[in-house]
């Protein structure tokens, strides 16, 4: 039996989370006196630890054989590491909670994939029906928060982001562990994956990807109010791009089924380009800021989705949450930390619309990577 509804649930709080956190809490940091620069660096130590504890959980559970326990337990230090933030607006204590915040939290969505595959057993086309739930999540609290904050305080982010951290803990508890089906393929060693040329091309595409939308998560609300937009309004952005990522996973299946993996893959980074150039030098014009939102279906929803079958397939169960820890790190991790500090400093320097463009040249570079490093294998190496 699948626990669809309680996997289903963590990802809805966990994306409930970003969907209130990412948004919203570098106005707060706004509104507490903080520089671009020290938004840039806040903001961004989430992809700092995304790069350094997921690999460092991920190897303890792949060691100790069980996930829940650190998912529990990161839970838990969240809501701790979080509570700092109602505590005190200086910059130094700002800095010592959300390092504390990012490094627990960061810890448990590489597990909790790879604990949904191996719920899954082989099913890999029905994880977009659970991970759904994690972008209705967010549509609820990007959209909900965005109500408030026309009305509420600014502060309102603090309490009603503790609440969704409060939910993930409760999911989290009733979780149950995923047994380990029997390696049914010889034991292939971690480096010699690494070595296959398509498994690193896809890594460093991530990273780039990653570094791309690095300005979008930590200035998009930003970039939207400076252009006259309502905080309500900037919720509808937000959700709209989610509600094609919510198309996107629902249809997954379909896709998988008629596309390559490298074929959307390749799609979703091609769309990333036109999206960041659109955002950047389009922003007076509502149409093509919708038109961008949409392609937030191909340059999260399939390009994730795709990301985390092939790395799936390739890592096997004897390297699973490994596998699903380096991806994070690397793309979520290091790439976003680049392309998030690195738009701290770009911002104030040589405005929005070239830190955008600057976006776009990552997804590109991500592009050239994929293409080149990884090969489709010909009709003859297919038989």
């Amino acid at each position: 039996m699948i626990p669809y509804w309680r996997l289903s649930g963590y990802y809805f709080f966990y994306f409930a989370f970003v969907g209130a956190f990412s948004p919203y809490f570098s106005l707060y940091l706004q509104s507490v006196g903080s520089t671009a620069a020290q938004i840039a660096v806040l903001m961004s130590l989430m992809s700092v630890m995304r790069m350094l504890a997921p690999a460092l959980w991920g190897a303890l559970a792949d060691r100790l054989g069980v996930r829940m326990p650190i998912v529990r337990l990161s839970a838990l230090l969240s809501m701790l590491g979080f509570a700092g933030f109602l505590v005190s607006d200086a910059y130094a204590a700002l800095f010592a909670s959300m390092a504390f915040l990012a490094f627990f939290w960061s810890a448990a969505l590489p597990l909790v994939e790879a604990l949904t595959f191996a719920h899954l057993e082989g099913q890999s086309g029905r994880y977009g029906n659970i991970r759904v739930w994690g972008s209705v999540g967010f549509i609820l609290a990007v959209l909900g928060l965005g109500y408030l904050l026309d009305d509420l305080p600014i502060r309102t982010v603090l309490w009603v982001t503790l609440a969704t951290l409060g939910g993930i803990l409760a999911c989290a508890l009733v979780i149950p562990e995923a047994g380990r089906p029997a390696h049914t393929a010889p034991h292939r060693p971690l480096g010699t994956i690494l070595r296959r040329p398509e498994v690193r091309s896809l890594l460093l595409a991530c990273f780039f990807m990653s570094a791309a939308h690095g300005a979008l998560y930590v200035f998009y609300s930003v970039h939207l109010v400076e252009h006259g937009y309502s905080k309500t309004l900037v919720g509808w952005m937000w959700t709209l791009g989610v509600i094609a990522e919510i198309a996107v996973f629902m249809g997954m299946p379909q896709l998988l089924r008629a596309f390559s993996l490298r074929g959307i893959l390749v799609f979703s980074f091609a769309a990333a380009i036109l999206r960041f150039l659109l955002i950047g030098w389009a922003a007076d014009s509502l149409a093509l800021l919708l038109f961008a939102q949409v392609l937030h279906g191909a340059t999260f929803g399939a390009y994730h989705a795709a990301a985390v079958v092939a790395v799936n397939e390739w890592f096997g169960t004897q390297h699973q949450a490994r596998g699903q820890a380096l991806y994070g790190s690397i793309s979520f991790g290091a790439g976003g930390m680049m392309g998030g500090v690195l738009s701290g400093y770009t911002w104030d320097w040589i405005g929005s619309a070239w830190t955008y463009s600057l976006g776009a040249v990552f997804a590109l570079i991500g592009l050239l990577v994929l293409i080149g490093g990884w090969r489709e294998p010909s009709a003859d190496e297919r038989v």
